[in-house]
């Protein structure tokens, strides 16, 4: 495989306030989809680990563990550090981490090395994620829903092709190949060194206007609107890592598919995450964020209750579906908490791309101690109600609330 040097446009300076930057949103997006092509690779490999290291299911969860637990306890941290300490250079540093963990996953002789290379990804996604965020919010000119949506969908697509180029190259190359994914990691450094020095000359600009922290409501009021969207977010990541680290082994235990068929059913889900997330954003700037939240989180529930009781079809069609609706809620839930915690971008881009992220990894691991003792099909029969907690989407407080109280 080999990767053309990435052709970067020359950085805009500092735009004015409503510009949207759309150079820097591209790059940040492009980076966050080479960033999670790399991490996507982990769980599309599981198949291979697990007949190369003859793993369980619940060390197979151990990884993904491993992976989500890193990011979710470094994230939040690392968050509210850079929302006082901001760190344009920390961007090409993440990539650093997770080109190491790539050398890891494709060299480790040991199951205790592959962990710590799921843990050096992590580590990288823990870096990344709260700046680039926030990278997406100063360069969105207001549009915030748009900007997280260009972001994120970077995100998800890279994460569908990652299980995609892990069937055509991975699989028929061996684990040895994933080494080649460096050259994504090395790209990736190369053009977030570049974003890092527009994202150090717009906090140079902006260094002179103090950040309104004034919260829109009363603190109890904000307190109990973050846990519910964390929550939601929770379990909505339960049932993401549910797919994303066993759907393949549901696909090859049920239906007898092959490991690179499985992995193209994959991508469809996958796939349809990245477009959901490409609606939901535009969607929240139009119609406000409660709308989207109420239907993707409650709308995808019949899909989810039937997923585990059709054929081949049906799997593939419903896996669209509900990849479509579930990830259309994820830019919607950010931008209302970051409206709900002004000036604090990366402490809440720790919480809901760190904290929420690492618990569904949690969860993974006690899906395979489940897969392990009872089935796949059992753990599939139990996640396809957790879409029904959406319903504590009522506790969240309306729009007119924030105009009201200020």
């Amino acid at each position: 495989m080999t990767v053309a040097s990435p052709s970067v446009p020359p950085l805009p300076k500092p735009g004015a306030a409503g510009a949207t930057v759309v150079p820097i949103l591209l790059a940040v997006s492009l980076c966050h989809m080479l960033n999670d092509v790399m991490q996507s690779l982990l769980a599309a490999l599981y198949p291979m680990l697990k007949a190369d290291f003859s793993l369980d299911y619940w060390q197979i969860g151990l990884l993904t563990m491993a992976f989500q637990v890193t990011a979710s306890l470094l994230q939040p941290a690392i968050g509210i550090y850079t929302d006082k300490h901001p760190q344009p250079w920390s961007l090409p540093v993440a990539m650093g981490s997770t080109f190491c963990g790539l050398l890891l996953l494709a060299f480790a002789p040991s199951y205790p090395l592959l962990i710590c290379g799921a843990a050096m990804i992590g580590i990288g996604s823990a870096i990344f994620h709260p700046e680039s965020s926030r990278v997406a919010r100063m360069a969105s000119g207001g549009r915030f829903g748009l900007a997280q949506s260009v972001f994120q969908v970077g995100g998800n697509f890279g994460s569908s092709l990652g299980p995609l180029l892990a069937a055509f190259i991975v699989v028929p190359l061996g684990r040895p190949s994933v080494a080649l994914f460096c050259l994504l990691a090395m790209a990736g450094m190369f053009i977030l060194a570049r974003v890092g020095r527009w994202y150090g000359r717009t906090l140079a600009a902006a260094s002179r206007r103090a950040a309104d922290r004034t919260l829109p409501l009363p603190r109890n009021t904000v307190i109990l609107a973050l846990v519910v969207l964390a929550f939601l977010t929770f379990t909505k990541n339960i049932y993401m890592a549910s797919i994303s680290s066993y759907y393949t082994f549901y696909l090859i235990e049920t239906f007898g598919l092959g490991t690179q068929a499985s992995q193209l059913m994959l991508f469809l889900f996958l796939g349809a995450v990245a477009a959901g997330t490409v609606l939901g954003g535009p969607a929240a700037d139009r119609f406000g964020p409660m709308p989207v939240i109420w239907v993707s989180i409650l709308g995808v529930l019949p899909f989810t209750l039937a997923l585990p009781h059709v054929g081949l079809v049906g799997s593939g069609v419903l896996s669209v579906l509900i990849g479509l609706i579930l990830a259309s809620a994820f830019s919607a839930i950010v931008v209302f908490a970051q409206e709900l915690v002004p000036g604090r971008v990366g402490m809440v881009a720790g919480i809901f791309f760190g904290f929420a992220f690492g618990m569904g990894g949690i969860a993974a691991a006690v899906l395979g101690v489940l897969a392990d003792s009872h089935g796949i099909r059992f753990v599939y029969l139990i996640c396809s109600g957790l879409p029904a907690l959406g319903v504590l989407t009522i506790l969240l407080p309306r729009r007119s609330a924030f105009v009201r109280a200020g």
